[in-house]
């Protein structure tokens, strides 16, 4: 319960500054002058921060303990949302973005360090689902109820009510963290970074989880955070309010997914066939709203609920990745995990705002726009999917 008080504000802060843009797209873009593809590059700059920090965060909470790891990086995200309130300019606002997701790298890998270090391994999968579920408060948060907030006091004014709540989260967690004893490897030794990355990157398992891991979690993050809000105002004509309606029901459904799904890993003890068949069903579904997305609002909306409750295996993947590190190494193998999940939203998000850009430079509709980048997220899942079906279910004895 200590891992939860200390480090659940928190996370509910990290899912929220992942998703939060969308809601708010049309007044960024505006106050800022961006366009499309200016603004993917703005969510992706929380993405590939987050992403690239997950190296050193690995190796610090295996040498100096989850306390000290959250602290400084979250001192530092701190800075990053005061300077996002009031960036004047798009440079600065990714600047900011960029240090929000450094604050923000080490808290899921801490909780899931602290779990893996002080918790029994058939309960990793269940303590991990609800701790993203209750986390994921923070993508309800950042829809309807953001854009209500955004609407009545300014985009500004809000997001430094958030940068407000960032700190005391920061000065919460470094108050309540506490470090487990340490772990060496076998030659009583320490790892150094570097040893470390080669001894993950030799576990083969790991290579055939790579692709899913890249692109799962990816697409949701992107389609949530960044596409959902500027879709429904750009297809279907709805309000920001209204597409911030639309947002909360796919957040809902992540919320929703996240507890299904470790209910039922914890019933059935197995994580590989509830990720296949949860991406594949997700694949699906954006081929769907690629065919008939654009003619029904009921539809698009129906869509994109199943595509966050099916799509939302983040934790059990997770899971399954975990049975293949070593004790002294789980810091590291779980940050490095955390790294695909991460640098994949990064590049996606990057990559489907410089996508949309080119369809509309090219003369497409909106509709037509989106409808393409759907069926590019179809074909990403399903394929990803046919080559995680290869992986070991366990670790070989």
């Amino acid at each position: 319960m200590i891992i939860f008080f200390a480090l659940l504000p928190a996370y509910v802060l990290s899912i929220f500054y992942r998703s939060f843009l969308s809601v708010i797209a049309a007044p960024v873009m505006g106050d800022l002058g961006i366009g499309p593809a200016e603004f993917g590059l703005l969510g992706a700059a929380w993405f590939i921060a987050f992403a690239l920090a997950q190296f050193p965060v690995g190796w610090a909470l295996d040498r100096l303990g989850p306390r000290r790891t959250v602290a400084v990086t979250m001192a530092i995200g701190s800075v990053g949302a005061f300077l996002f309130a009031q960036a004047g300019n798009a440079d600065l606002a990714t600047a900011a973005m960029a240090l929000v997701g450094i604050g923000c790298s080490p808290i899921f890998m801490s909780s899931l360090y602290l779990f893996a270090r002080t918790e029994a391994p058939a309960r990793f999968g269940l303590l991990t689902s609800v701790f993203i579920g209750l986390g994921s408060l923070g993508n309800l948060v950042g829809a309807a109820p953001l854009a209500l907030a955004a609407q009545a006091y300014g985009w500004r004014p809000t997001m430094f009510a958030f940068a407000v709540a960032f700190l005391l989260a920061t000065v919460l967690a470094a108050a309540l963290v506490r470090d487990p004893p340490e772990v060496t490897d076998a030659s009583g030794k320490h790892e150094g970074l570097l040893q470390g990355l080669r001894s993950i990157a030799a576990i083969g398992p790991l290579w055939l989880l790579a692709p899913i891991t890249l692109v799962g979690y990816a697409i949701i993050a992107t389609a949530r955070g960044l596409w959902i809000a500027p879709y429904m105002t750009q297809v279907h004509g709805l309000d920001g309010i209204a597409a911030g309606h639309a947002a909360l029901g796919m957040a809902t459904m992540m919320v929703v997914g996240a507890f299904v799904y470790g209910a039922l890993q914890k019933r059935a003890g197995r994580s590989k066939p509830l990720v296949a068949w949860g991406t594949a069903a997700t694949g699906v579904a954006f081929a769907l709203l690629a065919l008939i997305g654009a003619q029904s609002l009921a539809g698009a909306i129906l869509l994109f609920a199943i595509i966050g409750g099916t799509g939302f295996t983040y934790a059990i993947l997770m899971a399954h990745a975990r049975q293949f590190f070593p004790e002294h190494l789980v810091g590291r193998g779980m940050t490095f995990v955390n790294f695909l999940f991460i640098a994949g939203a990064g590049l996606i998000q990057w990559g489907s705002g410089w996508f949309v850009a080119a369809q509309r430079a090219a003369g497409q509709g909106a509709a037509v726009a989106f409808a393409n980048m759907h069926w590019g997220f179809a074909a990403l899942l399903l394929v990803s999917t046919a080559i995680y079906l290869a992986t070991p279910e366990r670790k070989a004895a």
